[in-house]
């Protein structure tokens, strides 16, 4: 034990560098997969968390006023009921921003099902008559607390003040921005002096069952009970949950993935690290033997070595996530102190652990083996036999190249198979960088050319007192309005009456909106529409099919002539022109104008010139695009760039390290034969940077199109459809080749430079 305690020592002395690395990889990949874990089981965690607390709602609907309700209560499966409430849509002004809102009806005593869990102030109490509570989403996303006064605005433009009394969980709904309308309750006195029109609100019923599974058979038996043309809205706790873990899906798919393919590369690299070591000592292994050491020992020896370097790095970064992690900005901080509160948490971490450590360790397993293997008597190394020289070399020498390429070339392929094993192993970095460059490029376009996203309009303007004629006649005579698409946003049942989905009518068949369409072709005439991947999935329908949708009681029979990209409400959009929503009277009165600019057009002027020619009275808000919210995916990128870079280092040491051996007598020989050491340090780092190049171009090649592919993956599977990679621009490609090169040829040149230098006789020793 003593004597394998200090060759242990005695390796790490000589090899520092290569050991910090090592830990510092692996440390920073137990960082990313925590990480990963945390963001993963975060996501819906919480939302199922406060759902059990508050015993919510499995459905959800929204039935006109005045519908007798009580036959929902009777129905097969259903174990209690939560309302109904009377609801009714307002508008929360908050300086320039008109935030929808669902103000929601409760008495002073929460129900027992579907209760909100009040987290600061308190629920609310008929003795404070302007009291509102708001969902904590809403309230973070607002910037609102206990205490604060909230303006909202009703269908007919009054305005009431309301004192901000509590803020409450719930599980009815998603967070918002991602869900809307938001979410507030106020007393049933309070409602009614807000909006004292019955026919301008809804009742809210919830239903929870015995068995959560039979949600959507319950939801179709609940709309015929009531009648489709009763019903204005239906959702599920699945749609909630599913919205839910839309949130840190993202990220933490992002991480997990490009965590397990840095640990596959890290395993790769410290197998290819212990080969050198093994190859370095046969001596040293031969002498071990020789004096008493058994093949076990040897094996064990190695074993342990790297493992104890991989718990190292594990502890490293397991620590730097329980003290830094919380402090990180944005939702991955928010991620992990959920996740630290979680009591699984601590078993995730271990199976992390054990997962990580063993890859590595047992990456060790084959040189160890190999080292066991050894004869216990000192042995030279073998002469190899001269090979053929490889096409690169002829190429060189009839190009008549400087020796120093020529030969560098030769050193660098005369080996094919271990050649290409060390392509491979710096492939994988260069293929996920190539991958994360790709996510950047895709999130950079959005937010450059937001049209692809099918976000055409930069303004959306609600008409105001004015009325809709005097709106359209005033955004028309607007220098930097180019077009003026009038849309209307309703609720559809979907086939089967389980839920419903969002029905865009924006713009005309004749003028239609230019959504962004991946698939099939845009609206050209009536009873045409586009709908986004979720709304395909959900209504379990192909582009080119026709749907029966029901909005107020009329249904719609629709063909869907293209799939669009919708970044909204998880892709379950269904978008058609106005004029298909053509009734006895004609077309609906439009709730708002999505104004495309005029190339160059600044929105900013824009909107202040509406303001002023219409008085304020006409509403202008700009387009969220989704992806200013991605911030966090960029700088995760960059770390994985920064990660996979490190990685790349680790394993340009043992390429290096395996080249100096290789070459030893080739060195001393040149010499002899009168090389200089410059020559000789030229033909270390062309070797090296031939092989780090065919892996830059083999990585790039592959990561364009795994880049391509998994991003539209993502894209399809949350509900946004697929189409929506972007690969890195060629000139991005290039310099970041370029660097991997010029860093490979510089990280080879100090250790080629010594070797070059040493004295001839003590590199003929050597051999």
């Amino acid at each position: 034990m003593r004597a394998s305690l200090r060759w242990q020592l005695a390796d790490l002395r000589a090899h520092r560098a290569q050991a910090v690395l090592m830990v510092l990889v692996t440390a920073v990949i137990a960082l990313t997969l925590i990480l990963s874990n945390a963001l993963l089981l975060s996501a819906t965690n919480p939302w199922q968390r406060i759902f059990n607390q508050s015993q919510g709602a499995h459905v959800w609907l929204h039935v006109r006023p005045g519908v007798n309700t009580a036959p929902l209560a009777r129905l097969g499966g259903v174990t209690a009921v939560a309302g109904p409430y009377r609801t009714a849509p307002v508008t929360l002004v908050r300086s320039a921003d008109k935030i929808p809102l669902e103000v929601r009806a409760e008495g002073p005593a929460t129900p027992e099902v579907s209760r909100p869990v009040v987290r600061t102030g308190r629920w609310l109490d008929p003795a404070v008559g302007d009291g509102i509570v708001l969902e904590s989403s809403l309230a973070r996303s607002t910037w609102s607390g206990v205490g604060d006064t909230v303006t909202v605005r009703t269908v007919d433009g009054a305005l009431h003040t309301l004192r901000v009394i509590g803020v409450a969980d719930s599980a009815d709904q998603g967070s918002y921005p991602d869900w809307t309308p938001g979410l507030a309750w106020v007393t049933p006195a309070t409602l009614a002096a807000i909006e004292p029109d019955p026919a301008a609100t809804d009742q809210a019923i919830g239903l929870r069952l015995s068995d959560p599974g039979a949600t959507d058979f319950t939801a179709q038996q609940a709309v015929d009970a009531l009648g489709s043309g009763q019903v204005t809205q239906v959702s599920t706790w699945y749609q909630v949950r599913d919205a839910m873990d839309m949130n840190n899906r993202l990220l933490g798919t992002m991480l997990a993935v490009f965590g397990l393919v840095a640990l596959l590369a890290t395993a790769l690299a410290t197998a290819g690290a212990a080969g050198g070591r093994v190859l370095a000592q046969l001596r040293d292994i031969a002498v071990l033997k020789a004096i008493g050491f058994t093949p076990g020992q040897v094996v064990r020896t190695l074993l342990v070595e790297h493992t104890a370097l991989a718990l190292t790095g594990m502890g490293l970064g397991t620590l730097a996530v329980s003290l830094l992690g919380p402090l990180l900005p944005g939702p991955v901080g928010q991620a992990v102190t959920l996740w630290q509160a979680q009591p699984a948490h601590a078993g995730a971490l271990a199976a992390t652990g054990v997962g990580t450590v063993a890859a590595i360790a047992l990456s060790t397993a084959l040189p160890a083996w190999r080292a066991g293997r050894v004869a216990p008597y000192p042995t030279t190394r073998p002469d190899h036999h001269a090979t053929r020289m490889s096409r690169l070399t002829r190429l060189a020498l009839l190009l008549r190249l400087p020796p120093a390429l020529v030969l560098g070339a030769r050193a660098a392929f005369h080996r094919p198979l271990r050649a290409g094993i060390t392509v491979a192993r710096l492939t994988i970095p260069m293929l996920m960088i190539t991958v994360a460059l790709g996510s950047w490029a895709t999130i950079d376009g959005f937010r450059a050319h937001p049209q692809r996203l099918g976000l055409a309009a930069a303004l959306t303007a609600r008409p105001g007192a004015t009325g809709d004629a005097s709106t359209r006649r005033l955004l028309g005579t607007q220098p930097g309005v180019a077009a003026a698409y009038p849309g209307i946003e309703l609720q559809a049942l979907v086939p089967g009456q389980t839920t419903t989905i969002t029905l865009r009518a924006l713009g005309t068949s004749a003028h239609p909106y230019p959504y962004a369409v991946a698939q099939g072709r845009g609206i050209e005439g009536p009873d045409e529409a586009v709908a986004g991947q979720g709304a395909l999935d959900l209504m379990h329908i192909r582009v080119g099919q026709w749907v029966r949708v029901v909005t107020a009681g009329t249904p719609h029979i629709l063909h869907i002539v293209g799939r669009s990209i919708e970044p909204d409400h998880n892709g379950e959009m269904l978008s058609v022109g106005l004029d298909t929503l053509d009734g006895s009277t004609g077309p609906p009165e439009p709730q708002y104008y999505a104004l495309a600019l005029r190339p160059g057009a600044d929105p900013g002027v824009v909107e202040a010139g509406i303001l002023r020619a219409s008085h304020g009275r006409v509403e202008v808000q700009s387009v969220a695009n989704p992806a200013d919210g991605l911030g966090t995916v960029r700088m995760v990128a960059a770390g994985l760039i920064a990660l996979l870079v490190l990685i790349g280092l680790a394993e340009l040491f043992t390429t290096t390290s395996l080249s100096l051996r290789e070459h030893t007598r080739d060195i001393g020989v040149l010499r002899t034969i009168g090389l200089t050491p410059r020559q000789i340090t030229a033909i270390i780092i062309t070797s090296t940077g031939l092989l780090a190049a065919a892996a830059v171009v083999t990585g790039e090649l592959l990561g364009v199109a795994v880049s391509d592919w998994l991003i539209n993956l993502q894209g399809a599977t949350s509900g946004m459809g697929s189409g929506i990679a972007q690969a890195p621009p060629a000139a991005v490609l290039l310099l970041s080749g370029t660097l991997a090169v010029a860093l490979a040829g510089g990280f080879c040149a100090l250790p080629a430079r010594r070797a070059a230098r040493a004295p001839v006789t003590r590199v003929l020793s050597t051999v």
